[in-house]
């Protein structure tokens, strides 16, 4: 698995934490469409996707770029990412 890591994803409007595997070879953008698709149709929630939330880290608030691929950030196994 040298291609995925591991993350911590954090819905603050739901107060739920997920820990997800995302492909580094993926941009920013198509990460978050599959992880917004997967929370309305399989979630334990009633999430509703929208077209101006992003992807957050928590620790530094950084805003990532929906155009860079998850391998050119600073994303790393462990990190915690927030959407909002």
């Amino acid at each position: 698995m040298n291609n995925k890591i591991l993350i911590e994803l954090y819905l603050p409007l739901y107060e739920k934490e997920y820990d997800i595997f995302i492909p580094i070879n993926k941009r920013i953008g198509t990460i978050k469409q599959l992880i917004e698709k997967y929370l309305s149709e399989n979630g334990d929630i009633n999430y509703i996707i929208r077209e101006d939330s992003n992807l957050y880290s928590k620790d530094t608030g950084y805003v990532y770029d929906v155009q860079l691929l998850v391998k050119d950030t600073d994303i790393i196994n462990g990190s915690k990412i927030v959407l909002i």
